[in-house]
């Protein structure tokens, strides 16, 4: 599989919020070879009992699109979305990124982290912790552009998505 002929995946996954899901969701991607780049959960719907699942792979169309057939035949699954073709979506991340330095080095964290829109969560006189939430990409710019100033740690929370507009899925 070549990189030209790959795409990537943001899938929106709703199932029922019970034990054992996650697990069967899984097992469909490693007992087949399929890599997950990214992995939330959450519940979404206590009143109907439902989490949504957000899951960013990759692979060329007819393996996103087995992929697809695969989750839907699930039980406990009731709607799979795959937001990257079905229009405009909006996906973020969120991450928080532990920086150590002084002097020189600490003010540069200080600048670039501004220019980010990285909010200080925690400072000592030795370290920072940023906060930053936006794009899979702009996080990874971010921590490029940290760890020659001393990353020591980064946290993050995996790509959340939803389609833009009035419908939900």
């Amino acid at each position: 599989m070549t990189e030209a002929t790959t795409r990537q995946a943001v899938m929106a996954v709703l199932v029922e919020n019970e034990a054992g899901v996650l697990a069967r969701v899984i097992g469909l991607f490693s007992g087949r070879g399929y890599n997950i780049d990214s992995l939330t959960v959450a519940p979404v719907d206590e009143a109907k009992n439902l989490s949504r699942i957000t899951i960013v792979t990759s692979g060329t169309p007819m393996v996103i699109e087995q992929i697809k057939a695969q989750l839907d035949r699930l039980v406990p699954v009731h709607k799979v979305a795959d937001l990257t073709l079905e229009g405009p979506h909006i996906a973020r991340e969120m991450a928080l990124i532990k920086v150590a330095g002084t002097g020189e080095r600490r003010v540069e964290a200080l600048r670039i982290a501004d220019a980010f829109r990285a909010r200080v969560v925690d400072a000592t006189t030795e370290s920072f912790v940023f906060e930053m939430t936006g794009a899979t990409d702009k996080l990874d710019a971010f921590i490029g552009l940290m760890r020659p100033l001393g990353l020591v740690e980064v946290s993050r929370t995996g790509v959340v998505a939803i389609a833009r507009g009035p419908k939900g899925i």
